[in-house]
């Protein structure tokens, strides 16, 4: 199994094989607890406008995402784990922007098969490729707003090679990196209406879901279908 660990729209861009498309700090954690939620698809989408077109189309839509971290106008809640755990999202279809982890599913056109990486889901990811058994794996970390690498995804890619080569990795050693390093705007007191330190702790739960989150396609739209191990 030739493993690749690939950056920003570029690796997106060049990615082959079984695809894994990396937003740590939140798109794809949020995606896993919607689904927890309740949600029963979700529309990844690259740009606000046609994420608004979409709910005024279908008003029982359920708008998620950010920009600059923040939620724009007009959405239900922002990028962030920690409001979706309140939503009432039983039976609702959710559709998805972020600067980062949606548009690498966009871009990702090279890709054989294409799912979600978080820790959350981390395992099942694992599982989920040992199963699949393919030639070739990319791991694609899609960084800060596409716009340079960051730790946590890089660090997912290097957690999820390293188990499936049975490698030892120091995931708390991460945790604690990160709690100092690109996790701490969560901690920073003037940011919690939209980036609050629940969100670091949500994020970072490692293999609360056993399921991964795969991406098919509708007309033409992307979408997110829950794959239970």
């Amino acid at each position: 199994m030739d493993i690749k660990i690939l950056q920003l729209l570029d690796g997106a861009q060049q990615a082959s094989g079984l695809t894994v498309i990396i937003d740590v700090f939140r798109a794809f954690s949020v995606a896993c607890y919607a689904f927890d939620r309740g949600i029963t698809k979700i529309f990844p989408v690259g740009e606000i406008d046609l994420a608004l077109q979409l709910k005024q189309q279908n008003p029982d839509y359920i708008l998620v995402g950010e920009r600059n971290e923040q939620k724009p106008e007009g959405f239900d809640f922002g990028n962030s784990p920690s409001q979706i755990i309140q939503g009432d999202l039983e039976q609702k279809v959710m559709v998805h922007t972020t600067s980062s982890g949606t548009q690498g599913i966009v871009n990702a056109t090279n890709a054989g098969e294409v799912i979600t990486g978080s820790f959350v889901n981390a395992g099942a990811i694992i599982k989920y490729i040992q199963k699949r058994q393919p030639e070739t794996v990319s791991l694609v970390c899609m960084g800060y707003a596409c716009k340079y690498p960051t730790d946590e995804d890089t660090f997912l890619a290097e957690y999820i090679k390293a188990k499936l080569e049975g490698e030892p990795i120091d995931f708390e050693g991460m945790v604690e990196q990160l709690r100092v390093g690109a996790g701490a705007r969560f901690f920073v007191p003037g940011k919690q209406s939209w980036a609050p330190s629940a969100d670091f702790d949500l994020c970072l739960d490692l293999d609360r879901f056993n399921f991964v989150l795969k991406v098919d396609r509708e007309n033409d739209l992307f979408f997110l279908k829950k794959l239970e191990l």
